[in-house]
């Protein structure tokens, strides 16, 4: 049976008690969507986070929301987080100006397995949003290519103007990564593929006895990945996918990020698919 590893968050006094950071810079991305970056004023402060991580971003009078640090595990002292304006805390912190400052806990979860990526194929396939939790796993494997062999993105968004940091995409290309980009309808701007992004799956051969797949975005896009990816042999053990979850504690307390018999907030929010195959997708869960 396989074995959901975690991370344990990291030891504070009291692990509620969020610390202030300050907005250093405010990045638009798309419509409703922006990069905050945020340093700890706090000199005690704990540094580094791993890919996948996420951290609790506080708003006094507002609540606080599970956000991915989206940024390099190489340079923590800056943690970046892309925020899209879907409810009232997060619409709040839209409003926020550079110098403003915010509460931050964490971070808190299980990362991506880097280490266990290395010396093998990487496909990483986001929907989204869902390319802010890959961002640093792609920033890494830049900074450390000669661990990495193939390393291979498909990413898709509804639109055009739907997709994130398509101002790296050169870059990232220049590093070695093989980008593949979709949007699932195009405008007259658009010269790139149409369709969803599983389907990206057809236009690349693999390797499945030394491919990893890491995957985020909507649930019914995972699916699809899982699927695919299976169909090519490669195995549940070798797919992980970063689940969401409504996250209010962050620390296991209050159960409302419970999947089947586990808590993303701790045993995720980054899983092995063997591991939650028997739970994943299951509406009672």
């Amino acid at each position: 049976m396989s074995q959901v590893t975690m991370v344990e968050p990291v030891t504070m006094m009291d692990p509620m008690l969020p610390r202030p950071a300050v907005v250093r810079a405010i990045r638009p991305e798309a419509y409703g969507i922006s990069t905050f970056s945020l340093e700890y004023t706090d000199p005690d402060a704990p540094l580094g986070f791993a890919a996948g991580q996420f951290n609790m971003i506080c708003l006094p009078g507002f609540g606080e929301v599970a956000i991915s640090i989206c940024s390099d595990p190489g340079t923590p002292r800056v943690m970046e987080h892309t925020i899209r304006y879907a409810g009232s805390v997060t619409r709040a912190i839209g409003r926020l100006k550079i110098g403003d400052v915010v509460g931050l806990r964490g971070p808190y979860g299980n990362p991506w397995p880097m280490q266990l990526a290395e010396g093998k194929d990487l496909m990483i396939v986001a929907g989204g949003i869902g390319l802010a939790p890959l961002r640093p796993v792609i920033l890494e494997t830049l900074h450390h290519r000669d661990r990495f062999g193939r390393v291979l993105v498909l990413y898709g968004g509804r639109t055009p103007q739907d997709l994130l940091y398509t101002g790296e995409f050169e870059n990232w290309q220049d590093g070695g990564i093989e980008m593949f980009v979709s949007v699932d309808r195009a405008d007259e701007t658009w010269k790139g593929q149409v369709g969803v992004i599983p389907m990206a799956f057809y236009r690349t051969r693999l390797d499945h006895r030394r491919t990893l797949v890491f995957s985020c975005g909507p649930e019914i896009m995972l699916r699809f990945v899982i699927y695919e990816a299976m169909a090519r042999r490669i195995p549940k053990e070798a797919i992980y996918v970063s689940m969401e979850r409504n996250m209010k504690c962050a620390i296991g307390f209050c159960g409302h990020c419970q999947l089947g018999p586990v808590f993303i907030c701790k045993q995720g929010p980054v899983f092995r698919f063997s591991a939650i195959e028997p739970f994943f997708g299951r509406e009672e869960f």
